[in-house]
């Protein structure tokens, strides 16, 4: 019974953004970050330790995630105003419209 030839995948579950509550591919979404230390920040490599929150690479989510307080509910800390601004910035910057990848010009 050796050798059964069965490949054994490693899953791959979708994570859900804090903004819209959608579930999409890790690889989709932006991480925030609560390291060990205390300190929030965002994960670009979505491998640091801590605990951690995602949300769609879009405005609109993260300004969601922050009236809802999803974000800093998630995190269970404070998200502080220094990051706030500079996810602002960044996703102002990217303007990535849709996670999936799909466009609403169709």
């Amino acid at each position: 019974m050796t050798g059964t030839g069965v490949v054994h995948e490693k899953r791959k579950r979708p994570r859900t953004c804090t903004g819209c509550g959608g579930e999409f591919p890790k690889r989709n979404l932006l991480r925030i970050v609560r390291r060990p230390d205390g300190e929030v920040v965002v994960d670009p490599s979505g491998r640091a330790p801590g605990r951690g929150a995602y949300i769609c690479r879009n405005l609109a989510c993260l300004e969601l995630a922050l009236k809802k307080k999803q974000l800093a509910r998630s995190l269970k800390t404070p998200v502080p105003e220094k990051l706030i601004s500079s996810l602002k910035v960044l996703l102002d910057e990217r303007g990535d419209p849709d996670p999936r990848g799909e466009d609403d010009l169709g």
